[in-house]
């Protein structure tokens, strides 16, 4: 699927980079200073504009979803004829990044998409390139101060723990199960995202009456999910349904249920992988359903992020500039949506 259409897809149809003008008027119908979207030219913003450099730092790409999450940004910018990707190194810890990202600030580009290791422990960073009047737009990670940003796009994390408890706690009661044991394998629980996730899914459940019965965390990695996994099983003789946060530490999560032999309990996953979409539509493995976090939304940053430069706003929308915060909605992927959603897997 073509990087526009990931970001079409991503906003529901709302093409980001349509429609310069956004007329504002005042309706007497309906009350003095009524504004409201009356269209207009709704292929201006696509037309190529002013020069936009974007500067872009990651992590390196050690899991799908991260290397996705750069993939994405590289065509998406390689979409435009008016943007020029500049990106950086981002090493392999935090203070690394800080420091590619200093870099990057001397070489004064327009805006700055980053996607940092950790939202807090680089605050500082986007707090120094919004300093030096460099907007940055922060890619799902974070940062606890709203001065290092000027826009936020990142993942529902509580609102894929809500999903995945809901789908469970539907398919149980459908099932007729009144006492459910419930396993969950988090990601990394030291990060803010694991906690979000985890706090949406008890959520989810005791609106049921349900509870997790048995906890093992991973580090969104194959070997770490096998392991997890494998304590999990060996704690619960018996399991009604399983959340895994991360397909990518989904693929060891299922290596560990197809090792042991177990079949009586059904699993969701989290972030809507290819192999999970497709396990999914085989039907042949406890996979019965995933919950998304699209590494898409890098594409919509790069996208957000030279509307920014360009002091363009979007074109569905009445302001003028690019809204502060977005969270895009975690939906829920099973057999019989599968064949959609195919296209944002990674």
């Amino acid at each position: 699927m073509s990087p526009l259409s990931r970001r079409s897809v991503l906003f529901g149809g709302a093409a980001v980079g349509a429609g310069t003008l956004l007329t504002a008027c005042t309706s007497n119908s309906t009350g003095e200073n009524t504004q409201i979207n009356k269209g207009g030219n709704t292929n201006a913003n696509a037309a190529a504009g002013q020069k936009v450099v974007i500067g872009f730092s990651a992590p390196a790409a050690d899991h799908g979803w991260v290397a996705a999450i750069t993939s994405n940004a590289k065509a998406q910018a390689g979409a435009y004829s008016d943007v020029e990707l500049r990106t950086v190194e981002a090493g392999t810890d935090a203070a690394a990044q800080r420091a590619a990202i200093s870099t990057l600030v001397a070489q004064k580009p327009n805006v700055i998409v980053m996607l940092p290791y950790d939202g807090k422990e680089l605050n500082s960073a986007g707090l120094e390139a919004m300093k030096a009047g460099i907007p940055v737009v922060n890619l799902d990670r974070a940062f606890p101060s709203a001065n290092a940003y000027r826009l936020q796009i990142k993942g529902d994390n509580y609102g894929m723990g809500l999903a995945a408890g809901t789908y469970i706690g539907d398919r149980l009661k459908a099932k007729g199960v009144s006492n459910p044991l419930i396993g969950e394998i988090p990601g990394i629980d030291s990060l803010e995202l694991t906690q979000e996730r985890s706090l949406g899914f008890r959520t989810a459940l005791a609106s049921y009456g349900f509870k997790v019965a048995n906890r093992r965390p991973a580090q969104f990695t194959a070997d770490s999910g096998q392991a997890a996994a494998t304590a999990l099983l060996q704690a619960l003789p018996r399991m009604d349904a399983l959340w895994n946060h991360d397909d990518d530490q989904g693929i060891g999560v299922l290596a560990a249920i197809k090792q042991a032999g177990r079949s009586e309990f059904f699993m969701v996953g989290g972030a809507g992988s290819k192999a999970a979409i497709g396990a999914i539509s085989a039907d042949n493995s406890v996979l019965k359903a995933t919950v998304t976090y699209s590494p898409s939304m890098a594409s919509s940053a790069i996208s957000l992020a030279r509307l920014i430069a360009q002091g363009k706003g979007m074109s569905d929308l009445v302001e003028l500039q690019v809204p502060k915060e977005i969270t895009l909605a975690s939906e829920t992927i099973t057999k019989d949506n599968a064949a959609k959603y195919s296209k944002l897997g990674f």
